[in-house]
Parts: structure tokens; C-alpha cells; sequence
């Protein structure tokens, strides 16, 4: 009879003790989810909205750091004038930033 009191102690402690656990990996989870998939997502969505703002004409840079003017756009792709009479295509996706109109001179 002694050995069977300890052993429904112990089953009421690990009881308490796992639910403790539930709730500390709850809380890691909400911590990550506010520190990284929260911001990620933010971010992911300004990039939507700048790449669906894009007009011909705008300057831009691309995620490989090539500036150009926007000749043509498509629905997936967009067509870079980087040089007189060059143009490069490109998926809209590549598209990093939109600069200020007058960024690119002639006399780079």
C-alpha cells in the first residue's frame, strides 16, 4: 500500500508538470510568431504592393542591383531599359525598390 500512494503522487505531479510544458511551448510559439512570421509577412506584402504600383516609366532597381527605366510591363514580367535602345526582361518579382524620378541621368 505504501509504494502505490507514492506512484498516484507522482502521477498527480507529472500531471501538473506536462501541462506546464503545453503552456511554455505555447508561449515560445507566440513569441516567434510575433518576432519573426508577424514582421516576414508584413513585409511580404509591402513588396506586393510595390510591385503592383509599378508604371511604365518609373525607375527602378532590381534584387540584382541593376537600375533601370520600365519600357514595358507585363503581368509577370517587366522589360528594363538599362542603356539606350537595351532592354533587359525580367520577372516583376525582381523588382527591389522604385527610386525618385530624375535618379537616372544620362551623363552615368
Amino acid at each position: 500500500m505504501f509504494l502505490i500512494d507514492d506512484a498516484m503522487a507522482q502521477d498527480a505531479a507529472a500531471g501538473a508538470e506536462s501541462w506546464s510544458i503545453i503552456f511554455m511551448i505555447g508561449i515560445f510559439f507566440l513569441f516567434l510568431y510575433f518576432l519573426v512570421i508577424r514582421p516576414q509577412n508584413k513585409r511580404v506584402k509591402e513588396h506586393q504592393a510595390l510591385v503592383a504600383g509599378v508604371q511604365k516609366g518609373d525607375e527602378v532597381v532590381t534584387s540584382g542591383g541593376l537600375m533601370g527605366r520600365v519600357a514595358k510591363l507585363g503581368e509577370t514580367t517587366v522589360r528594363l531599359e538599362v542603356a539606350d535602345g537595351m532592354e533587359l526582361q525580367l520577372r516583376k518579382d525582381s523588382i527591389s525598390s522604385v527610386l525618385p524620378k530624375g535618379s537616372l541621368s544620362k551623363s552615368d
